[in-house]
């Protein structure tokens, strides 16, 4: 086998949802792989901030937010924040319409604080008490920061909860030119939950650069993945992965569903295909 390049989403598939703490075996698979002469990829919707507790594992490289901020080693190859002028309007016009917002920078992520208190006010409506201990327990995990904090970084991405479809009508009208919105399935929360994403960039661009930069062809990649937001990379990969735990849309585009995050799935998948 010919060297590859392994992408890895992060939440969901190489670690729980919100965790920084990956399966032992998930780990030991990336060793192996890399042993054989593969490269191995963080490949996530998270910013610089949130991913790098899990550089320490010893990853070639990341693309980060979504593709919008790219490094191989210790080399930045791809750098691309929202510009002023799309900063202001995107801020603007999902807090005109009561979009709950996340923003997330190169060196931390800040969320308006309304979001929290919508949902303890709306959590005897059923699933809103769970969606609140998860965000809870993910802010804390991933050191999320309340939007006072905020000192006009760059932006990069912003994911949005919305209270209904209805209000993401007019973010839709006046952003869909320069940014694609990757809406989640139905989660049940009866909250809509979506990322921004800058036109210019997306997972699967973003795997074309890093092949591009290590002169590899696209033939050569594999990608693992669980949400939506994985859309691209799976489509752009030569042999892509869906977790088990993952989308059910995502599972009918995937060449092969492999296990759980909870069940070694990672490690099994890598086994399959001879990297480790």
């Amino acid at each position: 086998m010919g060297k590859k390049l392994i992408f890895l989403d992060i939440d969901g598939t190489l670690t729980r949802a919100g965790s920084n703490e990956p399966p032992a075996s998930a780990l030991e698979a990336v060793r192996r792989a890399q042993k054989k002469g593969h490269y191995v990829f963080l490949c996530t919707g998270r910013n610089y901030a949130m991913l790098s507790p899990l550089l320490q594992f010893g990853f070639d490289g990341a693309i980060a937010s979504s593709g919008g901020y790219i490094f191989c080693g210790d080399k930045v190859i791809y750098d691309c924040p929202m510009t002023e002028t799309q900063r202001k309007e995107v801020m603007e016009v999902f807090h005109k319409n009561g979009v709950f917002r996340t923003i997330e920078c190169k060196d931390g992520s800040y969320t308006d604080e309304g979001f929290k208190a919508f949902l303890r006010e709306n959590a005897k409506q059923g699933a809103n008490s769970e969606l609140l201990r998860w965000r809870e327990q993910i802010e804390h995990d991933l050191n999320i920061l309340p939007m006072k904090q905020y000192r006009g970084q760059d932006v990069y991405k912003l994911v949005f909860m919305s209270p209904s479809l209805e209000q993401l009508e007019e973010p839709k009208r006046v952003l869909q030119e320069d940014f694609d919105f990757c809406i989640q399935d139905a989660d049940g929360y009866g909250i809509i939950n979506g990322e921004l994403v800058n036109r210019k960039f997306n997972k699967g661009k973003g795997i074309e650069r890093v092949c591009e930069y290590l002169n590899l062809s696209v033939n050569d990649t594999i990608g693992f993945g669980d949400s939506m937001n994985d859309w691209e990379m799976l489509e752009t990969v030569g042999l892509s992965f869906c977790m088990e735990n993952g989308s059910r849309k995502l599972k009918e585009l995937a060449d092969e569903i492999c296990p759980s995050v909870e069940d070694d799935g990672l490690y099994q998948g890598f086994l399959k295909y001879g990297l480790a």
